[in-house]
C-alpha cells in the first residue's frame, strides 16, 4: 500500500523514470515547446467572440466599447496564434530533422496569423449562410441567437472553418487540436482537411464523422450519425482521396454511411436513414434501404419527393 512516505515516493519516481527508458515514443523531453492545447482552446474561444460579438460576453457590448474590445482581442489573438503556430512548425521541423531556420519559421507563423485575421470577415459571411441554412432547415429553430449559442452543428462548423484555413496552410497540430476539442464538446467529428461549401447544416449532430478528404458542396444538410468515411485505412493511402464527394443540395438522413473516395453523391439527391453506400449515385436520386435486398434502392426523385423532417 502506497502511504506517500519519502522512500516510497523515491521508489515510485524511479520506476516511472525507468518506464520512460523502456517505453519510448510517448515521451517528449529535451525538445522544443509543443503547442499548448489549452492555449489553442483559448484562441478558439477568443476568435469565436470576434466572429460573434455580444454572444459570449459576461457584460453588454455596445457600439461604444465594441471597437476597443475587438481591437484588444485581435491583438491578443494575433500574438497567441503566431506563437502557437510557430511551436507547431518548429515541432514539425524537428521531427523531420531539417529545421535550422527558426527565424524564418517565426516570420511565416506571424504571416499565417495575420492572414487568418484578415480572412475573418469572409469566414463570418460563410457562417451567416450556415446560420440561415439552419433557420430554414430546422422548423424547431427559433432565432439566430439560438443557433449560435445552442446548436452543436454551428459550433462544429465554426471551428472547422477556422481549422480548415490553418490546415490548408499546412500548420501542424493546431487544426486537429481545435477540431478535436469541438468533437469532444459536440460529438461531431470533422477532420480539418474536409472541404465544406456554403450553407452547410448539421441537424442534431451526435455521431457525425466527416473524413479528411471529404468534399461537400453548397446547401448540404446531414443528420445525426452520418459517416462520410474511407473504405480503407491503409497508411499508404494517406495522400489519396479516401472519402466521398457530396454535391450541392444533398440531404443525408440519420445513420447513413457513405464510404470511399470514388463515391460521388449527385446533386439534389436524398440519402435515406441507415443506408450503406460505397458507390456513386446520379443527381436527383432518392436512396433508401430495401426490405428484400441488402443493396440500397436508388430511384429518381425529379418529382421533388422528400422525407419529412425528424
Amino acid at each position: 500500500m502506497f502511504e506517500g512516505n519519502e522512500s516510497q515516493i523515491d521508489q515510485v519516481v524511479a520506476e516511472i523514470l525507468g518506464s520512460y527508458q523502456q517505453v519510448g515514443g510517448i515521451n517528449y523531453t529535451n525538445g522544443l515547446n509543443l503547442p499548448s492545447r489549452q492555449r489553442i482552446i483559448d484562441i478558439w474561444q477568443m476568435l469565436r467572440t470576434i466572429l460573434f460579438p455580444g454572444y459570449y460576453e459576461r457584460e453588454q457590448v455596445d457600439e461604444t466599447n465594441l471597437p476597443y474590445l475587438i481591437g484588444q482581442r485581435v491583438v491578443r489573438a494575433r500574438k497567441s496564434l503566431a506563437e502557437e503556430i510557430n511551436k507547431g512548425m518548429c515541432y514539425d521541423c524537428e521531427e523531420r530533422g531539417d529545421c535550422d531556420q527558426l527565424s524564418e519559421c517565426a516570420e511565416k507563423a506571424h504571416s499565417i496569423a495575420d492572414e487568418l485575421l484578415v480572412k475573418l470577415p469572409e469566414i463570418r459571411a460563410k457562417l451567416y449562410l450556415d446560420i440561415q441554412a439552419a433557420l430554414e432547415g430546422d422548423p424547431a429553430a427559433k432565432s439566430e441567437a439560438e443557433i449560435i449559442l445552442a446548436y452543436p452543428g454551428m459550433a462544429a462548423i465554426t471551428a472547422h472553418r477556422i481549422a480548415h484555413f490553418l490546415y490548408q496552410r499546412e500548420v501542424p497540430l493546431l487544426p486537429r487540436i481545435m477540431n478535436e476539442y469541438i468533437h469532444h464538446q459536440t460529438g461531431i467529428d470533422i477532420h480539418p482537411g474536409a472541404t465544406i461549401g456554403d450553407s452547410f447544416f448539421i441537424d442534431h449532430g451526435t455521431g457525425v464523422v466527416i473524413g479528411e478528404t471529404t468534399n461537400i458542396g453548397n446547401q448540404v444538410k446531414i443528420y445525426q450519425g452520418v459517416t462520410l468515411g474511407a473504405l480503407s485505412v491503409k497508411k499508404s493511402l494517406a495522400k489519396q482521396k479516401r472519402h466521398p464527394t457530396i454535391e450541392d443540395n444533398v440531404t443525408i438522413y440519420a445513420g447513413a454511411t457513405i464510404l470511399g473516395g470514388e463515391a460521388v453523391i449527385g446533386h439534389h439527391s436524398i440519402i435515406g436513414g441507415n443506408v450503406w453506400l460505397v458507390r456513386s449515385v446520379p443527381p436527383y436520386s432518392r436512396v433508401y434501404n430495401s426490405a428484400v435486398s441488402s443493396e440500397p434502392i436508388v430511384e429518381p426523385s425529379n418529382d421533388g419527393a422528400h422525407f419529412y423532417h425528424i
